[in-house]
Formats: structure tokens, sequence, C-alpha cells
């Protein structure tokens, strides 16, 4: 074999040993960031600070809508935590029935799930809202079957029917469990949990390759454009 034929080849098994480890690489990194695809959401309980640790005093509603002996604030927290229990499954579909009756779901499916729990159906109460001012959701064609699972819709109805309180996740105070929480594109509930600031965690339902469905998240978000509560 000549000296340039050897030169060539080495080179060549140089340039392809390259191309394997930098195509496992990938191969590596695109598996490492996807694994909650794959390994699922969690929905273990969450390890951090509470009201107490902040010396806030927790919020109870006068109300209980469905006179279960439970307030609809901490009614609505619990409904949001035994729906995640359940480990739903992300993705986006349509139900004639409106409510999800498989395993899949999105982020406005938490808290629907979560005020069905308290007595609140969502499905109705968006589409009777609808009716009564249609040009606050700028709907042309309703439909209640998925109007109520649409973010937008849920910041209107809860606009009309709830009790608008701060955007600031600094004023740790006004923040409980049970509350909800709307971003721009993105919708959850309050957690009773916080972190060291005291700034509470979410219960959500964002995306597939979600680490967990209660997560220390608002610190990190700069597109808070509503903060509810459902009843005082």
């Amino acid at each position: 074999m000549s000296v340039d034929r050897y030169v060539y080849m080495h080179v060549y098994r140089v340039k392809s040993n390259n191309i394997f480890l930098l195509l496992l690489i990938v191969v590596c990194c695109g598996l490492y960031a996807g694994r909650y695809f794959f390994l699922g959401t969690s929905s273990a309980p969450v390890d951090a600070k509470t009201n107490a640790d902040f010396g806030i005093a927790e919020v109870h509603s006068s109300v209980d809508r469905d006179g279960d002996g439970v307030d609809d604030q901490t009614d609505i927290l619990q409904g949001a935590r035994a729906y995640i229990a359940t480990e739903p499954v992300y993705k986006s579909r349509y139900y004639e029935g409106g409510y999800p009756d498989d395993k899949y779901g999105v982020c406005t499916d938490v808290v629907a799930q979560a005020m069905l729990a308290a007595g609140y159906d969502l499905r109705q109460l968006v589409n009777d809202d609808i009716i009564a001012a249609p040009l606050d959701y700028n709907i042309d064609e309703p439909d209640m079957n998925i109007d109520f699972r649409r973010v937008r819709n849920l910041q209107v109805y809860f606009e009309h029917t709830a009790v608008s309180l701060t955007l600031d996740r600094h004023e740790i105070d006004q923040w409980q469990g049970g509350d909800i929480v709307v971003f721009k594109q993105h919708i959850g509930i309050v957690s009773d949990k916080r972190n060291d600031n005291g700034v509470p965690y979410v219960i959500h339902h964002n995306s597939p390759f979600q680490a967990a469905y209660e997560q220390d998240i608002m610190e990190q978000r700069r597109d808070i454009v509503g903060h509810y509560r459902i009843t005082e």
C-alpha cells in the first residue's frame, strides 16, 4: 500500500469515528432532553416550604359550592392534586362530552378538573358566559365541548366571575393554594407549596416532556397575565 493511500485510509477512519461519536452525542442528548416523554411525568408529592414557614395565614373560602363540607379553596387544590395523581398524558384532543374520558389532557384540564371537584362545571359555566357576553370572547362559532378548554376563554370567564388578585409573584402573602394563575398561553392551579423565597409552586400540565406536574416555575416566568380566586 502506498504512503498516500495509507494516509488517506487513516484520515477516513478518524473522520468516520468522529462522525459516529458526534451522532452518538446528539442521540444521547436528545434522549436525555426527552427522558420524561418516556419515563412519564411525576405526580409525587413536593417536599417544599409552606405558608407556616413564612407566617402566612391559610385562606379558606366562605363558600362550599358542592356542599361536601370542604370549602371551595381547599376543594380546588385537592381536586387538582387528585387529577394529577391519575398521571394524564399531554395531548390535545377533541371530546364530544367536553371533558377528556381517557388518559390524555392539557393545561386547561387541570383547572377544569380541579373546579369540577369543587362543584363548578366549567363546560357549562363558560358556555353560559359566552352566550351572555359574546363580544368579550370574540368567538365566531361557540362550541361548549372545547371553548372551556382554551386558556384565553378561561381568562375572560375568570375576569367576569372570580376575584382578580395581584400579578406580582413576590407579594407572596397574596398567593394561596387553590388560586388560579394564567400565563400568556398557559394556565395552572397555585400550589400550597413554596420555594425558599416564598413564591408558590404551580400544579400544571405543559408538555409531554414535563418532569413533574407540580413545579417551581413562577419566578422564572415573565408572562403572568392573570391571578384569580374563585370565591372568598
